[in-house]
């Protein structure tokens, strides 16, 4: 999988030009730079709140995702990312369907991924088979976050993870679509539907292309203990193939 872990550095060199010591930060202070008239400041003030759970800041944060700077709304959608409500989430899909960069719209993925919020999941799937690969990559890995707050959106998930998985052009979508499957295995009954999930888990790792695929797919089988897969993987190590 890409290391979700990368984000926050992501996030940092995506505003590495606007300078802030966390230690000193004012939330007050904050609070009132997000009205400012200064486009800086009120960049500088989202990027606080990245870090800083305040809903009074939410309402300043929604309405900088309709501003024209780009950085504006990436700052604005990172930070709406730790600041989260059902109003939140409305604007975050809207944001996800209707923006035009792709910087912003990543940020949208991740930010629903991190929303708790069935309505999520539906925009991330569309997002995974549609949008371009950086938003691909947080899309599918995102979902792993929604889908498992019910049985039925696991389930829904599975025919849009296992496209992505066997036809997506980019290997580290291909990866993330693999530890998805893997983690909502982990919320399946024995059934034809962990079946079929396992099943796409062991056809990448016997026929993917790119060895970091395989060798997450061979991970995420020994992670489930899954019989099946465990006795594909002593074959294939057996023949060398793996």
């Amino acid at each position: 999988m890409y290391d979700q872990s990368n984000l926050s550095e992501n996030i940092a060199n995506t505003l590495e030009d606007i300078s802030l010591d966390q230690s000193s930060v004012d939330p007050e202070e904050m609070l009132h730079l997000l009205g400012s008239s200064n486009v800086e400041q009120r960049i500088l003030a989202a990027r606080a709140f990245c870090e800083i759970e305040d809903n009074r800041a939410i309402p300043y944060l929604l309405e900088m995702l309709g501003h024209t700077c780009t950085l504006e709304r990436v700052s604005a959608i990172y930070a709406l990312g730790h600041n989260s409500n059902t109003q939140t989430v409305t604007a975050l899909i809207a944001t996800l369907t209707n923006d035009w960069s792709g910087y912003v719209r990543k940020g949208a993925v991740w930010a629903l991924g991190n929303s708790n919020d069935r309505r999520s999941l539906q925009p991330l799937l569309k997002a995974l088979r549609q949008d371009i690969p950086a938003v691909r990559l947080w899309a599918a890995s995102g979902i792993a976050q929604i889908a498992k707050l019910s049985y039925e959106d696991v389930i829904a998930s599975l025919p849009t993870l296992i496209e992505g998985l066997r036809r997506d052009p980019m290997a580290v979508v291909r990866s993330n679509c693999v530890w998805t499957l893997g983690q909502l295995c982990r919320e399946l009954p024995f059934n034809v539907v962990y079946a079929t999930a396992v099943d796409a888990l062991i056809e990448a790792l016997v026929e993917d292309e790119d060895l970091g695929v395989k060798e997450d797919a061979k991970a995420a089988i020994l992670r489930l203990g899954d019989a099946r897969g465990l006795q594909m993987i002593e074959e294939l190590e057996f023949e060398g193939i793996i």
